[in-house]
């Protein structure tokens, strides 16, 4: 099994925090989204994962990548980069990873996080993951024949077709023809929307006779903007048991946690109250402060606060604020 990983996106909807972490190494409950990503994949597949492709973009920089390869190796798999620098269709992402088209393969999204209970065990069929939304029209749609079969693909619909959305993960069972059909968008420069979409290749596919199926996901968890990986990030601590959560390094005085709560290696909290959902990074110090659904990254400095559904980046302090904030790296506010 192979996983391919596009997410080449700059991820401005979630700046500042973007301005110096990709946004898939943003973490949630204490790890990186992606590798929350590569993770629940590895959980789901019925067998061994042997690479895991990451599309990036080529600014991210070496420590990115070294970071990204990391991933791959703790769910057992070699870790391979591969670079989409110009943005032009869910498509020509995947097919920067065409060495990696081969064989059975996950497609995943980086900015989609699930739960569900399923095997991609031998033999699976072709399988595009959906959820329900009430607003199709940001989304890739699917309709469906009275076998349950997918019948029409549908990129952002402008009038109403389906309410089933693509949540961006998908499994082939043949990564070769699926190169194919992407190449020959390509070659006749095929576009919708000014872009390659993955969606007209899956069309060609199934006019080609290959059967898709819908998949349901329990959850399915979105990591776009800053509203919602706080969300995410709530969702995550519940999924997770205390011991996971609560590093041994990590020390409270004084304070009271309302559970859940993650605490990394070495976090502080004094004479505060942190909970529930809050994630207090690597370092960090929360002294003095009322926090509740939180992200608080590493080595950041809370004093004398009160925030909530709030995101404080990297070595960020905060002191004497009362707010929803989305404090960028570095950043400091005193109030």
């Amino acid at each position: 099994m192979k996983i391919i990983v596009p997410m080449a996106g700059l991820g401005k909807r979630m700046r500042p925090h973007t301005l110096t972490v990709p946004k898939p190494l943003i973490p949630i409950a204490g790890k990186p989204i992606v590798q929350r990503l590569v993770e629940d994949i590895a959980k789901v597949c019925g067998e061994a994962v042997e690479e895991v492709n990451f599309i990036t973009h080529s600014s991210f920089g070496k420590e990115a990548e070294q970071k990204l390869i990391k991933v791959a190796e703790s769910v057992g798999a070699k870790g391979l980069i591969s670079y989409q620098d110009t943005p032009l269709g869910t498509a020509h992402a995947i097919m920067c990873a065409k060495e990696s088209l081969s064989g059975n393969l996950v497609v995943a999204f980086a900015d989609t996080l699930f739960k569900a209970n399923f095997k991609l065990a031998k033999g699976h069929p072709n399988t595009i993951w959906v959820q329900k939304v009430e607003d199709p029209k940001p989304f890739g749609v699917v309709k469906l024949n009275d076998k349950n079969e997918i019948t029409d693909f549908v990129e952002k619909p402008e009038t109403f077709v389906s309410d089933l959305a693509i949540i961006g993960i998908y499994y082939f069972q043949d990564g070769e023809q699926l190169k194919s059909e992407i190449q020959y968008l390509l070659d006749n420069d095929i576009k919708d929307k000014g872009e390659y979409q993955l969606t007209n290749a899956l069309e060609n596919m199934k006019n080609k006779g290959v059967t898709f199926v819908p998949g349901q996901v329990d959850e399915w968890l979105d990591c776009g903007n800053k509203n919602a990986t706080v969300y995410t990030n709530e969702r995550y601590l519940t999924y997770l048991s205390k011991e996971e959560l609560i590093s041994a390094s990590a020390k409270v005085d004084n304070s009271v946690l309302i559970h859940p709560v993650y605490l990394g290696e070495g976090a502080v909290v004094t004479n505060s109250v942190v909970g529930p959902y809050v994630s207090v990074g690597k370092g960090s110090k929360v002294e003095g402060s009322v926090i509740s659904s939180c992200i608080i990254q590493d080595n950041a400095k809370i004093k004398d606060a009160n925030i909530s559904n709030s995101m404080v980046g990297n070595h960020a302090e905060v002191k004497g604020k009362s707010a929803d904030l989305s404090l960028g790296d570095y950043n400091v506010i005193h109030i």
